[in-house]
């Protein structure tokens, strides 16, 4: 899944991307208000972590503009300030969550997990797609109970699929959401993804939309 990271600390955003890119995120870092803006207002992300002391636009006033335009995307503040009063101003303009420099990655971590889950109607942090379990505080995956390897590549796919199992996800989509802009690949890498998913998790698990993309078939918990 793609996240956008908007910080101008180049050494906490260092560090955040780094952790984010081995949690299997393709990070988007922008270091000012306006370029975070724009990359925001344009592009798709699962989440944002925005920080509010950015030059150019601050964070909040990035926050309003994505808001007021419709961009629902969910949205983790980060502020070196802790008072409550700029957390409630957060808040109503639409902050999902928020996070005081300075904070332990496995918190900003966690904390990304729930807004995406919540983000996507999901309660509980482990999903269930008919037999199928998966677990994004392990990065693991149960068929049946049983423990299924799946690539790191593979893993992305199935859970961008799961997050989104109300609607067709596009191949077009999948390959923004899982490579990063650089990344060499072949022309049909979601078609070969999609074929080794079915192999290890059954051919009944993602239908294929003639037209449309793909989508996770069942019941999802």
């Amino acid at each position: 899944m793609r996240l956008l990271l908007v910080e101008d600390d180049r050494l906490i955003a260092r560090n955040v991307i780094a952790h984010l890119e081995r949690e299997g995120f393709v990070v988007t870092h922008e270091t000012d208000g306006e370029c975070g803006w724009f990359t925001g207002d344009s592009e798709e992300f699962a989440a944002v972590v925005l920080d509010l002391g950015l030059p150019g636009m601050d964070g909040l006033s990035v926050l309003k503009r994505w808001r007021s335009g419709g961009r629902a995307m969910p949205v983790l503040i980060l502020t070196a300030r802790g008072n409550w009063q700029e957390r409630v101003e957060g808040i109503d303009a639409g902050a999902d969550d928020y996070l005081t420099k300075p904070f332990q990655v496995p918190e900003l971590l966690a904390r990304l997990r729930a807004i995406i889950r919540r983000s996507c109607g999901q309660s509980t942090p482990v999903m269930m797609i008919g037999s199928i379990e998966i677990d994004p505080r392990t990065k693991s995956v149960k068929r049946e109970g049983l423990p299924v390897s799946l690539t790191p590549l593979e893993y992305r796919c199935l859970v961008h699929l799961a997050h989104n199992r109300q609607r067709n996800v596009s191949q077009a989509e999948l390959t923004e959401q899982l490579y990063a802009q650089d990344f060499e690949r072949e022309s049909n890498s979601v078609e070969v993804l999609i074929g080794r998913l079915r192999r290890k998790l059954g051919r009944e698990i993602i239908e294929t939309r003639r037209g449309y993309g793909y989508r996770i078939a069942g019941d999802a918990g």
